[in-house]
């Protein structure tokens, strides 16, 4: 540290700070970022499958329904021990085996020939990528001081949208290709989306880094200031109630959250799942379908870059997580009122993907209050418990669009659900005020 001795302290400590977390970021994000968009790329694909599966199959909407969500039930069973089993062998042998995993079983999917093995598929694929997102969070713990998780999670929520855009334009695309080598478009669909997660495994084999103790990249002050800030973090936010693994997953605000963060994946899975079909419904070609799903995604990662840039824009719960709620109960509502005019209603839709995908980078800081072994436990059950909001999001809007043979219905109970998570969310975050949680702290930002 000679060459920085001239230099008084605090500057010291500020350069040190910033090139740490910049090389950090340079080093780890990108593969991050890739991995996750890979895995959003495979979440998205059946909402497009669905598309030509269901007729070439000849299979109900509700029995196609069934068999999606219940990539939730492995999700839920596999995400705790997953990521626990994470936190002991480490990201990077984990993370190549879950892409191996989930390519190999997408893949399987091509070749489905009855309800039975696409129901088995979906539940195992849940298990292959149930401790993924939830990994990355907690990798994410043991390398970025709290300050600058939000602009992490921001980098992630933005590649799952970024995933949705590129995604829909190319799952058209595959669906065009029916009857190349004799296969259908969904066939193709599974089959290069499985491909994109094997392709991934040898970077994240060769270059995803472990720990900061491990890291090559980081010099030795820079290593020695992000372990001491890492560790006076823990010290001072981690909660003792919450410090052994059976504590963490029975914790109340764990499932406080776990609730908060279940309306969140209900409208975003939601939304996701039927708004190809709602599209289609405009009658548009399979292309064009692809094309304008681009849109909302493309907003919504504008609106990230604005939103996490600034930490006065992601510090209030009430406003970053409760409101989007009632706003997006309203643009669907707006984007029933308005469905036999597709351009505004299509508008209203884009205003529903903005509002539900805009809540994570302030979400994920409420829980700052586990670390280590509980927060690896405690995450992974948040997010776990939380998706069974998409489970009951692609059992039941299928449901409501049987019985009510109407395109638009959907939407007007995602509507209701939105806005009873909007007013439960509101009575947890007050609730957890009241308690004096460390979880509803003002988080710091980037």
């Amino acid at each position: 540290m000679s060459s920085l001795t001239r230099q008084s302290a605090p500057d010291v400590a500020d350069e040190i700070e910033k090139s740490t977390i910049r090389k950090t970021i340079m080093m780890l994000v990108p593969l991050m970022l890739a991995m996750y968009v890979v895995a959003y790329i495979d979440r998205q694909n059946i909402s497009f499958a669905k598309l030509q599966m269901v007729s070439s199959l000849g299979w109900s909407e509700s029995a196609f329904g069934l068999g999606a969500s219940l990539f939730f039930i492995g999700y839920l069973l596999f995400s705790v021990p997953g990521n626990l089993i994470l936190s002991k062998v480490g990201a990077k042998r984990w993370f190549a085996l879950s892409l191996c995993a989930w390519g190999i079983i997408t893949i399987a999917l091509a070749f489905t020939q009855s309800l039975t093995m696409f129901y088995s598929l979906r539940f195992v694929l849940g298990l292959a990528e149930a401790s993924f997102y939830p990994g990355l969070i907690f990798y994410s713990t043991q390398w970025f001081p709290t300050k600058y998780r939000p602009r992490i999670v921001g980098y992630l929520v933005t590649a799952s949208m970024f995933a949705n855009m590129i995604g829909a334009p190319l799952n058209g695309s595959l669906l065009s290709m029916h009857g190349i080598m004799g296969y259908e478009g969904w066939q193709w669909l599974f089959l290069v989306t499985g491909l994109l997660a094997l392709i991934l495994v040898v970077p994240v084999l060769y270059f995803f880094p472990g720990t900061p103790e491990e890291s090559r990249f980081l010099s030795t002050d820079q290593k020695k200031w992000l372990l001491q800030r890492l560790e006076a973090e823990r010290r001072e936010q981690t909660d003792k109630s919450v410090d052994t693994l059976f504590k963490s997953l029975t914790d109340t605000r764990v499932l406080a959250l776990a609730l908060v963060y279940g309306f969140i994946c209900f409208g975003a899975y939601g939304i996701s799942y039927w708004m190809p079909t709602i599209v289609k419904s405009f009658g548009v070609s399979d292309m064009a379908n692809g094309f304008l799903n681009m849109i909302p995604w493309a907003l919504v990662m504008l609106l990230l870059r604005w939103l996490t840039k600034n930490p006065d824009r992601t510090n209030n719960p009430l406003i970053n997580v409760a409101m989007p709620m009632f706003t997006s109960a309203l643009c669907l509502v707006g984007s029933v009122y308005f469905f036999s005019q597709p351009a505004i209603s299509f508008a209203f839709i884009c205003g529903v993907v903005l509002s539900v995908f805009a809540i994570q980078p302030c979400f994920w800081n409420m829980a700052k209050f586990l670390s280590g072994a509980s927060a690896a436990a405690g995450l992974a059950a948040i997010n776990s418990l939380a998706n069974l909001g998409g489970f009951f999001a692609q059992n039941t809007i299928p449901l409501v669009r049987d019985q009510m043979q109407s395109a638009s219905a959907p939407m007007v109970y995602l509507a209701i659900v939105m806005l009873v998570g909007g007013v439960c969310t509101v009575m947890i975050i007050k609730w957890l005020q009241r308690k004096g949680a460390p979880s509803t702290a003002t988080p710091a930002t980037n």
